[in-house]
């Protein structure tokens, strides 16, 4: 069953373009991995979707995802509430739109 999975992030500030330049250069050679967006929801916060084949191979992918984190976490700032620098959660599908 296909999967997704959202990361918020907050950029520190003047730290947004050196973020979006550095997804531009992201390659996740995971298993199940289909696609995914960056997307700028306010002027220093963005949130990364990712669409897979099901939750296992989101799970199985997790480091991976980790170590892409760690080549721009020095960019981000802390979301506050014991969150650190990124909010993510992910699930299955349930319900489709077109």
């Amino acid at each position: 069953m296909t999967a997704y999975n959202v990361v918020r992030f907050r950029t520190k500030p003047g730290k947004e373009q050196a973020f979006v330049e550095a997804h531009e250069n992201i390659s996740l050679n995971a298993t199940g991995f289909r696609k995914g967006a960056l997307i700028k929801t306010s002027d220093r916060t963005f949130c990364m979707i990712g669409e897979w084949e099901d939750m296992d191979s989101l799970a199985a992918a997790r480091p991976a995802m980790i170590a892409i984190l760690d080549r721009f976490r020095d960019l981000l700032e802390d979301l506050g509430g014991d969150l650190g620098v990124t909010d993510p959660v992910s699930g299955t599908v349930v319900a489709e739109m077109t």
